[in-house]
């Protein structure tokens, strides 16, 4: 597949595979969920308490992913200009996405309400990128929280070969945080690792960064990883982090790495752990699809995810 556009697969068939069962935080009610399933992948049934997509559709973390694939795809000239367009149009007002902004916002009114959206959740730094947009802000990208969707939305620019340069912008399109700008570099330096056939690209980036001060909490994070890699996966996630937030996310995606041989076990594992298992797949999914090819992704898995097709098309 030209582009290395089998990694954008990876990522978006792990999303979709982990949806159903997105942001569940008690790892006892999921435990009963998947109790007796060997592969509980794409759930028939959505088991997440905050929204309810069909299934073999993306989350939010994708999603932006596919926004900006789609621009890539529209051309290479303006991309930026165009990618906040296309932000607007798809996440913004007139959109199911701010449709459903708007509900959850009537409905915070209600007193510990904890009700099921029906249909996409818009995520924190896109909210505030749409308006941003809107105000015609220079800069655009979200400040209120450390999550992953700059690297969501960059993915598909590295892999169509644009420098770490060109990525900042981007990844900044959608979030300014300073810690969610370095940890996105590091998930595409490990990306690129495995794309330049690194046997073990984890250790291969604790030996090229460890004297890099912009990375050095990173390499220290990975190496604590790396001693809680015989504890159970989810009793490890607990501890680093089950939300969307950097570190956790981050560190929770190593153990799951570190621990698994393959796309499939360590896609199964990450989303056996709960929380915002999305975020997190959405960088192993890429990663291992870098390291073992895209005839590592199960094939009845791309058969199942909604915008597989467009990716494969592409090749």
């Amino acid at each position: 597949m030209k582009n290395n556009l089998h990694v954008f697969l990876g990522a978006t068939v792990a999303d979709a595979a982990a949806r159903p069962l997105h942001w569940v935080y008690n790892q006892k009610k999921l435990f009963s969920y998947i109790k007796g399933k060997k592969d509980f992948s794409f759930l028939k049934k959505n088991k997440s308490p905050f929204y309810n997509i069909k299934t073999g559709k993306v989350s939010g973390y994708n999603e932006i992913g596919q926004v900006m694939f789609k621009t890539l795809i529209e051309g290479h000239r303006n991309v930026d200009e165009r990618f906040k367009k296309n932000i607007t149009k798809n996440f913004g007002p007139g959109s199911i996405y701010w449709k459903n902004l708007k509900l959850r916002s009537k409905y915070r009114k209600v007193k510990d309400w904890r009700g099921i959206i029906k249909g996409p959740w818009i995520h924190q730094n896109v909210i505030e990128t749409v308006k941003n947009i809107k105000a015609k802000k220079k800069i655009t990208g979200g400040v209120k929280v450390n999550e992953s969707d700059g690297y969501c939305a960059a993915l598909p620019c590295f892999l169509y070969g644009y420098d770490f340069n060109n990525l900042k912008k981007i990844i900044s399109t959608v979030t300014v945080s300073k810690i969610s700008m370095k940890y996105a570099l590091a998930k595409f330096h490990l990306i690129d690792l495995a794309l330049k056939g690194a046997k073990d690209p984890v250790n291969e980036f604790i030996k090229k960064f460890k004297k890099n001060s912009y990375f050095k909490n990173i390499v220290e994070d990975i190496k604590k990883v790396k001693k809680l890699k015989s504890k159970p996966h989810p009793v490890v996630v607990k501890k680093l982090g089950m939300a969307c937030s950097y570190p956790g996310t981050f560190n929770s995606s190593i153990h799951s790495i570190i621990n698994s041989m393959n796309y499939k076990e360590a896609v199964l594992r990450t989303i056996k752990a709960g929380g915002c298992n999305c975020s997190r797949v959405n960088f192993i999914g890429a990663y291992f699809a870098a390291l073992k090819g895209i005839d590592s992704i199960p094939e009845s898995w791309i058969k199942k995810t909604g915008p597989a097709e467009k990716i494969l098309n592409q090749r």
